[in-house]
């Protein structure tokens, strides 16, 4: 509880005191809050039920400290209306010398599992991006404490900027994603008892941003597969092996 309501006044200070406090530091802040069907987290179905995710953040000339939680909405887990999970996270961004259409990032995340069984860790990561058609970006997350394994990321993303109109001076947009997950033989013996590095999860998604009143507004779709045998005849997180959900985001920037 003490941990909830730091990050709810955390969010409450950005949102009302920003411009009266941190008018002049040269900070940027981004709030972000998503009701979503479910948690799924590289195919691990996390939360069967729906859940209200909120982050915050803070960046300054490229370094971003940022804080999100996932809340708890029914009971099943045993945690209702509790926080079960809170990143602490810190990113370096920047371009490749020398190449203008290539990034990159690096960081350090904190998974800490409040009133639940799973063990904190710490993941070490760094990724390339490119500002190409379908937006290519690599990511390899290595764990520090407890898999010392690593899950790799390919993404692509296509954006279309206007496929109507809300209202005359309000486009909805359209962003589609789409991931495929890797994990090392460590990594999946820790998170699916499998002790074999394999293709894990493939993911897609549509959303529909939209400006209102100065915040972004997007509903979303989502779908999510596993893809070995092994993992998908893992028991770990359920017995399914195939998640659709829907969800809705809102965000603000400072």
């Amino acid at each position: 509880m003490r941990k909830l309501k730091f990050l709810i006044l955390s969010c409450g200070i950005i949102v009302c005191g920003k411009d009266e406090v941190f008018a002049e530091s040269g900070l940027d802040f981004e709030l972000r809050a998503d009701y979503l069907g479910k948690y799924i987290w590289r195919g691990q179905n996390l939360t069967d039920d729906p859940v209200f995710q909120m982050g915050i953040s803070a960046s300054h000339k490229g370094l971003t400290a940022s804080i999100w939680g996932n809340l708890e909405l029914t009971n099943i887990n045993e945690n209702s209306g509790n926080f079960t999970e809170i990143d602490y996270s810190l990113d370096y961004y920047g371009k490749v010398p020398g190449i203008e259409r290539l990034a990159y990032s690096f960081g350090a995340i904190y998974y800490d599992f409040p009133g639940t069984k799973t063990k904190d860790t710490t993941e070490a990561y760094w990724g390339l991006n490119a500002d190409l058609p379908l937006r290519p970006s690599l990511t390899f997350y290595h764990d520090l404490d407890e898999a010392n394994g690593t899950y790799f990321s390919f993404g692509l993303g296509h954006s279309i900027e206007k496929i109507a109109n809300l209202q005359p001076d309000t486009p909805i947009t359209m962003e589609i994603g789409a991931s495929l997950g890797w994990g090392s033989a460590s990594y999946n013996k820790y998170y699916w008892r499998t002790n074999q590095s394999k293709l894990n999860d493939l993911a897609f998604s549509i959303s529909f941003p939209m400006e209102i009143a100065g915040w972004t507004l997007a509903p979303s779709v989502n779908y999510v597969t596993l893809l070995s045998d092994d993992i998908r005849h893992s028991d770990v997180y359920g017995t399914d092996s195939d998640f659709f959900f829907a969800g809705v985001s809102l965000l603000k920037r400072f």
